[in-house]
């Protein structure tokens, strides 16, 4: 099964809204999304603090701040082949 690691915050609606939109491919891919609270670890703050929130597929960065569909639809469509 695919697997996207979302790095987020609490209490970030960027985070929020992206999450929601992830939700939204899940009607149509078939794909985990797995939560990360960068709070919870000072290397993560360290790393992803800034740049929250981030969607990582393995150790590739699809994007951050706001979901890229095209790169995550990308992804999915080559993966699900």
């Amino acid at each position: 099964m695919i697997e996207f690691r979302v790095y987020i915050r609490h209490g970030c609606h960027l985070c929020d809204d992206l999450l929601w939109q992830l939700e939204q491919l899940r009607r149509t891919y078939a794909f985990e999304i797995v939560p990360i609270d960068v709070d919870s670890e000072s290397k993560l703050v360290e790393q992803y603090g800034a740049e929250v929130p981030v969607v990582m597929y393995g150790d590739r960065k699809v994007c951050h701040y706001f979901l890229d569909k095209a790169a995550v639809e990308q992804i999915l469509s080559i993966t699900n082949n």
